[in-house]
């Protein structure tokens, strides 16, 4: 922007500069041929008494003296066709003065005073002086150039100027743009000065007062996350209790188990919707292979009581990712459950978990119908199902620097490949 100010100003200048000073220098070049023809005529005015009265050798010596001061060949034409001073031929202007009237002309030599002279005994004389190109254009070169170089002068002060106004005006625009980026990156506590043209400031003030609408909403939605946890511990409690209650140990531990799961479910929820908008981050790293283990472990449990085979290749840990140890759960489950969701009872899937080049892979393949086109698209599900959960996979992944693909198992179902990144591809990412 301060190079397009310039360059605007810079445009305006020049062409304001050429408008005053093209006319200015012709002005310089007329006038400088107007001096060198008024004294050249003064010098022929000069001879004007001495031609009209003085003898022929008067004249000459008169002559050869203005020639010798002027510097211009001068020259006196007498009536009966004789020549003094500078030997010309007789030109038209001259023959037009012989006839009684003065004028002034053009020439090859240069500029040419012609003027006539009455009053002599045997006619008119005519006295002609020559004024010379060099001598009509003395000093404009260096006029020309004087202009030219306050022309110059000036254009650059004006860029000065311009630049110092555009600094201005361009400080107060990156500061909004550096703010609006800090924002975008969570540091909710930026503010910009406001600073520069009045609607500049009034846009700094917006943007202040949207960054404080921002952190009042959150302070809102932790809040309610907040009561949420307390909303859920009741029926808990109540689950836990019925678990208690019932006869069969193994039936009481299961369910018990999965009350503990979903409790934890919950306090990870809320954990991390306060630290996502905390100022102080937590460590966004976990054991890739201690976390697969523990959710596969979970979810065995329900495949074996839905006559489901899993197959299990996990590579052992610990396997270090960049991505929180709640959300890569929740990819996990998200992965495994969709399984349980999308298939029909006894079909058989399988969990690996590798190294590759790097990544640690996640792959988990089913022999169900397959996942239809556009599946990881949050909100929208063709099985009646939230659409949530490959979504929720693909932004852990995505958090961590990995990525989620979709491709078609070996018997024609899902094969779901989550790849992450440790800890610091993370950030080198």
């Amino acid at each position: 922007m301060r190079a397009r100010l310039a360059l605007l100003v810079a445009a305006v200048s020049v062409l304001t500069l050429i408008a005053f000073l093209v006319p200015l220098a012709l002005l310089v070049r007329t006038v400088a041929e107007d001096r060198a023809t008024v004294a050249a005529t003064a010098d022929a005015q000069s001879l004007v008494p001495v031609v009209g009265t003085a003898d022929a050798t008067t004249i000459r010596l008169t002559v050869e003296q203005l020639a010798a001061e002027s510097g211009r060949p001068v020259s006196v034409f007498l009536p009966d066709g004789s020549v003094l001073g500078a030997q010309t031929p007789r030109t038209p202007a001259v023959a037009l003065a012989a006839r009684g009237q003065s004028l002034t002309g053009e020439s090859a030599a240069g500029r040419e005073v012609v003027i006539a002279v009455q009053g002599r005994a045997d006619g008119t004389g005519v006295i002609r002086i020559v004024v010379p190109r060099h001598e009509l254009t003395a000093g404009v070169t260096r006029a020309w150039l004087v202009l030219a170089l306050l022309g110059v002068l000036l254009v650059l002060i004006g860029l000065l100027v311009a630049d110092r106004l555009a600094r201005n005006l361009v400080r107060p625009i990156s500061d909004l743009s550096a703010v609006s980026h800090r924002l975008a990156n969570a540091e909710l506590d930026a503010r910009v000065t406001p600073a520069g043209p009045a609607e500049l400031r009034e846009v700094a003030g917006a943007l202040n007062h949207l960054a404080t609408r921002i952190q009042v909403l959150l302070v809102q939605e932790r809040e309610q996350v907040a009561d949420l946890s307390h909303r859920l511990r009741t029926p808990l409690t109540a689950l836990r209790l019925e678990a208690e209650s019932l006869r069969d140990p193994d039936d009481a531990a299961r369910i018990t188990t999965a009350a503990d799961g979903l409790e934890r479910a919950v306090s990870g929820l809320i954990r991390q919707a306060r630290w996502r908008h905390s100022p102080t981050a937590r460590p966004a790293t976990s054991d890739a292979a201690a976390i697969v283990a523990d959710r596969v472990a979970f979810w065995s449990v329900l495949a074996e009581d839905t006559g489901r085979a899993v197959t299990l290749d996990l590579v052992a840990g610990p396997l270090p990712v960049g991505v929180p140890a709640d959300d890569l759960a929740a990819a996990v489950d998200a992965l495994l459950g969709n399984v349980f969701a999308h298939t029909p009872d006894g079909t058989p899937f399988a969990v690996h978990l590798t190294r590759d080049e790097g990544e640690v892979v996640l792959t988990v393949v089913d022999a169900g119908p397959g996942l239809p086109v556009g599946a990881v698209r949050r909100g929208a599900s063709a099985a009646g199902s939230t659409g949530l959960g490959l979504d929720i996979a693909r932004r852990a992944a995505q958090a961590g620097g990995g990525s989620l693909e979709l491709r078609a198992g070996p018997t024609g179902g899902a094969r779901v490949l989550l790849r992450l990144r440790p800890p610091a591809s993370r950030r080198e990412g």
